[in-house]
């Protein structure tokens, strides 16, 4: 994450800057050593200690802001990469939700298509084979869906009412004949809501 690249930056900047500080505060404490030693007597070299005394103070407030500002940064980078990762482990618990139920989901599907195989296989086996034959084509052709439901003189392969002399044909045939919609040519299966 790029707040966490900037977290990283500041932490480098504060670090450097700190250092600059202590390097300012132990130099100051050198020459203050050095005046308060009585070891410089030239008034001219005392006055530029002095002046570098104050110089040295000067810079050390100077890097002392700058190490409070670093420091800010920093630490609104880290309250921003803490919400983030928050967010990012709500983020991944939905996903890994959503996974877990997915698999669950695949795990019922393929027991429901596996039970659904084998009923397939008791019910074909009492099927004609020239009838599941014709089935079989007409799944292949009619995307999945060999026969249709007659519900109110309308297929449900192709959603299309049936003329009244297909309806007439159908009346009139025996329970047992396999009878086709003219539209979409599917097997038709007969109930009491067939509309006949």
């Amino acid at each position: 994450m790029a707040v966490q690249t900037e977290e990283s930056d500041c932490a480098r900047e504060q670090t450097k800057a700190e250092q600059d500080v202590d390097q300012v505060r132990q130099r100051a404490t050198r020459d203050q050593q050095r005046l308060d030693s009585g070891a410089v007597t030239s008034p001219k070299d005392l006055e530029n200690l002095q002046r570098e005394i104050v110089s040295l103070a000067k810079r050390q407030g100077d890097l002392e802001d700058i190490v409070l500002e670093v420091m800010e940064r920093r630490e609104s980078a880290q309250e921003r990469t803490a919400e983030l990762t928050e967010r990012v482990g709500s983020v991944q618990g939905k996903i890994d939700d959503a996974t877990a139920r997915r698999n669950a989901a695949d795990e019922t599907l393929e027991a429901d298509e596996t039970k659904a195989e084998k009923e397939r296989e008791v019910i074909a086996a009492t099927i004609p084979a020239d009838l599941l034959k014709l089935y079989d084509k007409l799944r292949q052709q009619q995307g999945g869906i060999g026969a249709a439901k007659l519900y109110q003189r309308t297929c449900q392969g192709c959603r299309q009412e049936l003329a009244i002399t297909d309806i007439n044909e159908i009346r009139s045939a025996a329970p047992d004949t396999v009878v086709r919609c003219e539209n979409c040519r599917r097997i038709l299966v007969r109930t009491s809501e067939s509309g006949l």
